[in-house]
C-alpha cells in the first residue's frame, strides 16, 4: 500500500552529486519513500554523474556515459528532480528553500552541495583563459579554450591538478604543473616517492615546477599569459587552469546560521545532524571531527548514515580511511594509512626503490613489526590491494614484513580469501565487505553478477573486481557450489576446453562445434572467442565466408572504428624501420583520403578516419608500396618495439632492429586470447621498454634475456625474467612454446599477465612447461607455431583480391554514396571528428 504524499514529510536534498545521488539510490532501496515525499535540486544541467572518471570525458565519454542514473528512475519512483536549479537560500524560520523560480516547504534537508575548485587569490587569476577543472561545463570551457591554445599549465600538483594535467596532455597542448609544495602531491608521497613521480611525470613530456609561488598573472610576449613566481622566473602560456585543492559549498548553511568549522564545511555529529536537527550535510560539505573527506567512499558512508537517521536506524558516520589507489597520467600512486609514519610515535619504516624500473615502496608499521601502520607507493601498486587487506584487518605481519615490497617476494606469504576475516573490506566505496558477500552467497546468491546486484560491490570505481570475484568463487566453491567457469550459455566449456576439442577433432566451423558441443545460436561471447581459436589453430583468413559471422566489427572490416563510425588503417611497419619512399607513400595516402596522421608509441603510422567505401582502394594503395596489414584491430600480435641498437647506438651490444624486424614478421598474425605485445632492448638500459611488454627481450654480450608477461595499460604489470644468454635459434624456440602454450591454456581475453598471476605453480611451473619439457609438448608447440607462420596471408590483401568480400564495403546496402552522417572538422591542421 502506497503512503499519500499528503500524509509523508517533504525531504529536500540539495545537491545532484555522486554522494547526493548515492543517497537517492539509499532511500529507494530501504523503502524510505514510503516516508518522505523526496525533491531533489541540482545546480548543474546535468543529471549526477561519475566525477571519478571525469577525465574520461577527454577521450570520447560524453555526459549520458558519465551520468549514473536516468530521469526515469526518479520519475519512476516518484522523486521530483530540479535540475539546473540552484537554491541560493534556506529559510530556516519557515522551514523553505529558496530557488530563483520559488520557495519550496520541507521538513527535512540534505546539504550534499559538494565542494568548489580552490583558485588562489593570485592578481589576473580571472584573466580569459584562466580555467578551473571541476565540472563537465568546466571541461568544455577547457576544450574549447584548447582549441586556441599550443601550451597549457596547471596551478597544482595534488590529484585533482595530476588528473588536469592529464586532460591538457589529451589535448595535445605542451603542459606544465606548478606546484606550490616541494614536491607533487605532497598529501600522498614523502620526498623519495615525489622525486620518482616527478622523474615519471616529466618523462611523458609534462614540465614539473615545485616550490613556485604565482605571484601575478599578466599578458605574455610569446604566449596568452606570463606567470611570474616569486623568484622573478616567468612561464609563459596560453590556457591556465586552477586544481589546487577544493573548498566546501557552505555558502548556503554559513548564510541560514548553521555552525561553521573555523576552516569551512558544515559541522555535522555521527548522524550527519548539523547544528539544526532538521538539516543534515553529507559529502565534501560537510566537517565532521575537524575532518573535510574529499573521496567519494566517505561519502558513501555518510550517505548511509545520513538514511539511518532518516530512518530512527543505528547507523553512525564513525569516520573514513582516506588510502587512494590512483593513476595520474598514466603512473601507478598508491597511499594507505599512515604512510608518512608521523601519527604513530615508535613506528618503524621499510623502504624499497628501484630507479631502473622507477618503482618505489614503503611500509610503516609498529615497533615491533607486527602491524602494518602504512604504506606508499609509486610506480606500481600490484601489492595494494595485498597490503590494504593487512592494513584493514589488523592482520599480523609476516615475520619478515620487507618481503612484501621487495620484488618476486617469495618470503611473503600468500594472502587469498580464506586468510581474510568476515569484516575485511572488499569494496571501499560502498563499504562491502568479505561478511556480506558471504551473506548474499548464503541468500541464495550462485553467480558474481547476483552478488553485484545483490551488495553494490565494484559499482563504484570497479578497482575492487579482481578481488571481488577471488572472493566469491573462493566462498562458492567452499559451499560445493560449483563455480562455472562456462564460456557462455551455449557452450558448457571454458575456452581451453573448446581449444582442446577444435584441436584434437579438427573442427574447422563454429556451425559444426555448436552443433556437436553446445545449443542455440552463439552469442557475442562465444563467437569471436571461438574465431580466434580457429584461426589459432589453422589460420584461415577470417574474412572466409564461414568465419565472418563470428568477428566483432573491428575485425570484420579489418580496421578499427572510431567515434564517428569511420576507421583507422595502421600498416605494419616491422621494429619501427620504414624506408623514405614508404613514408612518401603513407604521407600520399593520407593526403588523398584527407586522414588524420599520428605516430604511434608502438612505432607505427596510424591513419586515422577513413570512411568503410575507401578501406580497399587505401589498402590496395599501401599493399603495392610493400606494406600490410599491422593487425592493429586483432587479438594477435601488434607491433614488436625496438630501440636502434648496436647498429647506430654506442652503447649496443646486440642488432636489437634486426632482431625486432625478425620477431614481428614470424609472428605476425598469430591469433591468441588478446593482444601481444613485443619490445627488443639492444642493451640493459632498455629504451625499448621490453620489461613492460608480453614478450620483452634484452640484448646482452652473450645473446638475449627474455622476460615474459609483462604489460602496460589500466593495469601495468612488469615482465618477468625467463631466460638468460639465449642464442637466436634457443629464443625463437623458446618464445615459439611459450606463445602457443598461452594461446592454448588462457582464458579468453585473458592478456599474458592475468593468465600468468592465475596459472597454479606460476612461473615456476611455467619454466618447467617451457624451458625443460615437462609435459613432453615443446616439439608439438613448435609444430604447431611453424604452421601458423608458413599458412601467414596478409588479410587486407585477400579481401582486396575477392569480389564476394569486397561487397562488405560499403555504408548502405543499396547506395553507392557515403554515410552522410559523417562530419569531420579541423584541428591543428589535420582533420577530426566534429
Amino acid at each position: 500500500m502506497t503512503t499519500p504524499a499528503s500524509t509523508k514529510q517533504r525531504l529536500i536534498i540539495i545537491g545532484n552529486g555522486m554522494v547526493g545521488h548515492h543517497l537517492v539510490e539509499q532511500l529507494v532501496e530501504q523503502g524510505a519513500l514510503e516516508r518522505y515525499q523526496v525533491t531533489v535540486f541540482g545546480e548543474e544541467r546535468y543529471l549526477a554523474y561519475d566525477r571519478v572518471h571525469l577525465s574520461e570525458y577527454f577521450s570520447g565519454r560524453d555526459a549520458d556515459s558519465l551520468a549514473l542514473s536516468t530521469a526515469d528512475y526518479y520519475a519512476e519512483h516518484g522523486i521530483e528532480l530540479r535540475l539546473n536549479e540552484a537554491v541560493f537560500a534556506l529559510d530556516r524560520e519557515v522551514n523553505e528553500v529558496v530557488t530563483d523560480q520559488d520557495r519550496y516547504p520541507y521538513d527535512r534537508v540534505v546539504l550534499a552541495t559538494g565542494s568548489f575548485p580552490f583558485v588562489p587569490p593570485i592578481p589576473g587569476n580571472d584573466r580569459d583563459g584562466c580555467l578551473v577543472y571541476r565540472t563537465l561545463d568546466d571541461l568544455d570551457a577547457i576544450r574549447d579554450a584548447a582549441e586556441h591554445a599550443n601550451t597549457g599549465v596547471v596551478v597544482g600538483g595534488g590529484l585533482l591538478g595530476l588528473e588536469a594535467a592529464n586532460a591538457l596532455r589529451g589535448l595535445n597542448l605542451d603542459t606544465a604543473v606548478v606546484e606550490f609544495a616541494p614536491r607533487l602531491m605532497p598529501m600522498q608521497v614523502d620526498s623519495e616517492g615525489g622525486e620518482l613521480l616527478r622523474e615519471k611525470i616529466e618523462s611523458l613530456g609534462v614540465q614539473v615546477l615545485t616550490e613556485r609561488a604565482t605571484q601575478r598573472i599578466e599578458d605574455g610576449d610569446t604566449a596568452r599569459h606570463r606567470m611570474v613566481f616569486q623568484d622573478d622566473k616567468i612561464l609563459e602560456t596560453d590556457l591556465i587552469v586552477f586544481s589546487a585543492g577544493i573548498r566546501p559549498r557552505d555558502e548556503l548553511a554559513r548564510d541560514s546560521g548553521l555552525e561553521i568549522g573555523e576552516r569551512g564545511g558544515v559541522v555535522i555529529d555521527d548522524q550527519c545532524l548539523t547544528s539544526d536537527p532538521q538539516i543534515l550535510a553529507i559529502g565534501e560539505v560537510a566537517l565532521w571531527n575537524q575532518s573535510i573527506f574529499g573521496l567519494v567512499a566517505p561519502g558513501y558512508q555518510m550517505a548511509k548514515a545520513a538514511l539511518a537517521t532518516l530512518m530512527g536506524g543505528e547507523t553512525r558516520f564513525q569516520g573514513a580511511d582516506m588510502s587512494t589507489k590512483l593513476k595520474l597520467l598514466g603512473v601507478d600512486v598508491g597511499s594507505i594509512g599512515d604512510a608518512h609514519g608521523n601519527q604513530n610515535p615508535g613506528a618503524r619504516n621499510f623502504r624499497y626503490l628501484d630507479q631502473i624500473k622507477q618503482q618505489y615502496r614503503k611500509l610503516v608499521v609498529s615497533s615491533d613489526g607486527k602491524q602494518l601502520l602504512g604504506a606508499m607507493l609509486v610506480g606500481d601498486n600490484s601489492v595494494f590491494d595485498t597490503l590494504m587487506q593487512y592494513y584493514d584487518n589488523g592482520l599480523e605481519l609476516p615475520e619478515d614484513p620487507a618481503s612484501l615490497i621487495l620484488p618476486s617476494s617469495e618470503g611473503a606469504p600468500a594472502l587469498g580469501p580464506d586468510a581474510l576475516p568476515e569484516t575485511a573490506t572488499i569494496c571501499s566505496c560502498h563499504n562491502v565487505t568479505k561478511g556480506d558477500i558471504c551473506a548474499s552467497i548464503d541468500a541464495g546468491a550462485v553467480d558474481l553478477g547476483t552478488v553485484k546486484v545483490d551488495t553494490k560491490a565494484s559499482s563504484g570505481c570497479g578497482g575492487c573486481a579482481a578481488l571481488l570475484k577471488s572472493v566469491v568463487d573462493h566462498e562458492l566453491t567452499a559451499r560445493g557450489v560449483e563455480v562455472d567457469q562456462s564460456i557462455c550459455e551455449h557452450f558448457h566449456y571454458t575456452r581451453q576446453e573448446l581449444y582442446d576439442i577444435v584441436r584434437v577433432e579438427g573442427i574447422k566451423t563454429f556451425s559444426e562445434l555448436i552443433k556437436k558441443h553446445g545449443h542455440g545460436l552463439g552469442c557475442d561471447i562465444c563467437k569471436p572467442a571461438v574465431a580466434s581459436i580457429l584461426a589459432s589453430c589453422f589460420n584461415e583468413p577470417i574474412t572466409d565466408a564461414a568465419h565472418i559471422p563470428l568477428q566483432d566489427t573491428n575485425d570484420t572490416f579489418m580496421a578499427n572504428m572510431q567515434k564517428n563510425g569511420t576507421y583507422s588503417v595502421v600498416p605494419r611497419i616491422a621494429g619501427g624501420e620504414i624506408t623514405p619512399d614508404k613514408l612518401i607513400v603513407l604521407g600520399q595516402v593520407a593526403q588523398k583520403y584527407d586522414l588524420y596522421t599520428k605516430v604511434t608509441g608502438g612505432q607505427r603510422i596510424d591513419l586515422f578516419g577513413a570512411r568503410l567505401e575507401d578501406l580497399p582502394d587505401i589498402w590496395s594503395a599501401l599493399i603495392e608500396a610493400g606494406f600490410e596489414t599491422g593487425h592493429a584491430y586483432g587479438k594477435s600480435l601488434r607491433t614488436v618495439k625496438s630501440c636502434v641498437g648496436s647498429t647506430w647506438c654506442r652503447y649496443g651490444v646486440q642488432d636489437s632492429v634486426g632482431m625486432a624486424i625478425r620477431l614481428e614478421n614470424r609472428y605476425k598474425g598469430l591469433r591468441s586470447p588478446h593482444k601481444i605485445k613485443f619490445g627488443v632492448s639492444g642493451c640493459t638500459r632498455e629504451c625499448a621498454e621490453a620489461q613492460s611488454k608480453d614478450i620483452g627481450v634484452i640484448a646482452t654480450e652473450h645473446g638475449w634475456n627474455l622476460y615474459v608477461c609483462g604489460n602496460g595499460g589500466m593495469r601495468p604489470r612488469h615482465a618477468e625474467l625467463f631466460a638468460t644468454d639465449l642464442d637466436d635459434d634457443q629464443l625463437f624456440s623458446t618464445i615459439d612454446r611459450f606463445l602457443m602454450f598461452y594461446v592454448r591454456t588462457a582464458d579468453r581475453l585473458q592478456r599474458t599477465s592475468v593468465w600468468r598471476e592465475n596459472l597454479e605453480g606460476g612461473l615456476d611451473y611455467l619454466k618447467e612447461v617451457i624451458l625443460n619439457d615437462s609435459l613432453g609438448l615443446g616439439d608439438e608447440l613448435e609444430r604447431q607455431m611453424q604452421t601458423v607462420v608458413d599458412t601467414y596471408k596478409c588479410e587486407w590483401a585477400d579481401a582486396i583480391n575477392d569480389p564476394e568480400k569486397l561487397k562488405r564495403f560499403r555504408s548502405f546496402v543499396n547506395d553507392e554514396r557515403p554515410d552522410p552522417d559523417i562530419i569531420f572538422t579541423s584541428e591543428r591542421g589535420q582533420l577530426r571528428p566534429a
